[in-house]
């Protein structure tokens, strides 16, 4: 009896103890969405400041709400960035830009993108100049379009060129009695290599040094071009770390002076032509001469015009559901449906940064664009990856925009159930089935091997995929079957390479997309529309609470290195059926 009150008094507590919690946590959203933020303003002969100390977004839904956060969602994205700094260029109360990046938290592409907007913000004959402690190498490769790099004597910068390590799991099966059964189409679709493999193939290890190749090369031209260092020298500066230490790199043209940050903004101080006042430090009187990227976007005026185009970003692994994770399928499709019935949008720009995923789910948003297209322009956008799903959902544009960094392709499908029977007869675990037909057991339990009917099921049904994959590219490229089959095969390639085997259109980033789409559209002036919507941020919230957020709750009651476990795990999940997903995860610092 005591233990039964016992339970009954710790429940009624907990319930207490968990409504306080919501009680508090909907009393502050309420706080912070009441609190009006003064609009902030630009003192003439001001400094322009980019640190890109925060993560860049693209779009609302790259945002993640958590049980464990109640600010503000953010509504500051990579395209305000980079109208801030266009209307910096002829803004006459902005004399120039300074930049203090060390630890970029963009992609390749987003760092390509800040990187033009900046070039062409030097056209203007206003200065550029950057300063950092330890930046990391993406962080440098938009630093060094500076005028001038200044660095900090005891810090540095890792220029390594780049390399990308794949990791195996087949010894790590044999080991523990987990059969991966694969089955793929395409010698270069390697994203299954890791489970029957225990180091790359010929193919894998050809796509990889091509690709890398690609973008080393795009990346350490601009990076030789501003610092005015020829190609070689560059590749013998990063061959020898020569950036590591501030006194070799700056022997070597990397910086141009190594000075301690103080010595920076009084060094900026003076091209302010700012006058030093007794009463105040020259630190304190650059404050106020100095505007971060966001608050001077939010000094400008907002475009209303009611002609629009809309903005679909597919950013994330492509599933099948309904939610904000990644993409998943019906959200999507109710979005275009969305966009459809909107008489305003002249127009569609497809923004995807995916390595793919579902090819069910794939098919799915592709057949609604289809639809879609019958009544506007739609215009596609690749960001750092759009490859296998991702490259799948592009296949019916007017053109495709890309940067030469972007990877891409990745024609190839794959299927794979993993058997785990002798794993859990090791642990003294055994299972006995029941079944009214010959494969009733087959393609759902991880505890039995496939069988030959389900082995021929799942090639056919590969084979199948693969070629309306094929199918859809070459009507879309205009090209044949033939053709797109010996560019695909599942290998990836940069845009570099993606241009010149007519994957892609153009080099350009989204501002590209949207001036050719608004070009097919016939509108002079516009705005833009992002998609989807998401659901107010504390409708999403208490769905999570509640137990949609299957990963936060076990962080919460288990620890991150369990979460991480089940996020694995989920990629596993998620990967059986057929998928055209990218062999492998590239990551540039």
């Amino acid at each position: 009896m005591k233990n039964f009150l016992g339970r009954v008094l710790s429940t009624i507590v907990g319930n207490i103890a968990t409504f306080s919690i919501f009680g508090l946590l909907l009393f502050a959203l309420i706080i912070i969405s009441s609190i009006s933020s003064v609009k902030p303003s630009v003192k003439k002969g001001s400094v322009l400041e980019l640190t890109f100390e925060e993560p860049i977004l693209e779009s609302s839904m790259d945002q993640e709400v958590s049980v464990f956060s109640i600010s503000t969602p953010s509504t500051f994205y990579l395209d305000n960035i980079l109208k801030a700094i266009e209307n910096a260029k002829t803004d006459d109360n902005i004399k120039g830009i300074s930049l203090k990046v060390e630890n970029f938290k963009g992609g390749l592409t987003q760092a390509s993108e800040v990187r033009k907007a900046l070039e062409d913000f030097k056209t203007s004959g206003k200065f550029v100049y950057s300063y950092s402690n330890n930046s990391t190498q993406l962080s440098y490769y938009i630093n060094s379009v500076a005028d001038s790099v200044f660095q900090n004597p005891l810090g540095g910068v890792l220029l390594q060129g780049m390399s990308s390590e794949v990791m195996f799991f087949k010894n790590a099966g044999d080991k523990y009695g987990v059969d991966f059964q694969v089955i793929r189409y395409g010698e270069f679709k390697s994203a299954v290599e890791p489970y029957f493999r225990t180091d790359l193939s010929e193919e894998n290890k050809l796509q990889l040094n091509v690709m890398l190749g690609d973008i080393w090369n795009n990346i350490s031209k601009d990076i030789a071009k501003s610092r005015k260092i020829t190609d070689n020298n560059f590749q013998t500066i990063t061959d020898s770390l020569y950036s590591y230490i501030p006194e070799v790199g700056k022997k070597h043209r990397i910086f141009d002076q190594i000075i301690q940050e103080s010595e920076y903004d009084d060094f900026i101080f003076k091209k302010l032509n700012l006058e030093t006042n007794k009463s105040k430090i020259n630190s304190e009187i650059l404050a106020k001469y100095t505007i971060g990227v966001e608050d001077y976007y939010n000094t400008l005026n907002s475009n209303d015009n009611s002609n629009k185009i809309a903005v679909l970003y597919a950013s994330g692994t492509i599933t099948e559901g309904d939610g904000f994770d990644g993409i998943q399928s019906k959200t999507y499709v109710k979005a275009i449906r969305e966009i459809e019935k909107n008489k305003n949008i002249k127009a569609l720009v497809l923004r995807v940064n995916s390595p793919g995923g579902s090819a069910n789910a794939s098919e799915e948003i592709l057949f609604e664009l289809s639809r879609l297209k019958k009544t506007m322009p739609i215009v596609v956008s690749f960001g750092d990856v759009a490859a296998s799903g991702g490259y799948y959902i592009a296949q019916d544009s007017d053109k495709i925009f890309a940067q030469p960094n972007t990877i891409t392709g990745s024609i190839g499908v794959f299927g794979m159930i993993p058997n785990a029977k002798e794993l859990v007869n090791s642990f003294g675990v055994t299972t006995d089935v029941v079944k009214t037909n010959a494969n009733a057991d087959q393609l759902k339990s991880i505890f039995n091997p496939l069988s030959d009917d389900a082995t021929r099921l799942m090639q056919k049904s590969v084979v199948l995929v693969y070629e309306k994959f094929v199918n859809h590219v070459a009507k879309n490229r205009k090209m044949t079957f033939d053709q797109v089959n010996k560019i695909g095969g599942g290998r990836v390639w940069s845009g570099t390479s993606a241009k010149e085997i007519g994957l892609i259109d153009e080099f350009g980033g989204l501002n590209n997309a949207l001036a050719e789409a608004a070009k097919l559209a016939k509108i002079e002036s516009y705005s833009t529309e992002s998609f989807p919507k998401r659901k107010d941020s504390f409708e999403e919230l208490m769905e999570k609470i509640q137990g949609n957020n299957i990963k936060a709750r076990i962080q919460s009651e288990l620890g991150t290195d369990a979460a991480k476990i089940f996020q694995e795990l989920k990629i596993m999940n998620e990967q059986k059926g057929i998928q055209a997903r990218m062999p492998f995860e590239v990551k540039i610092y």
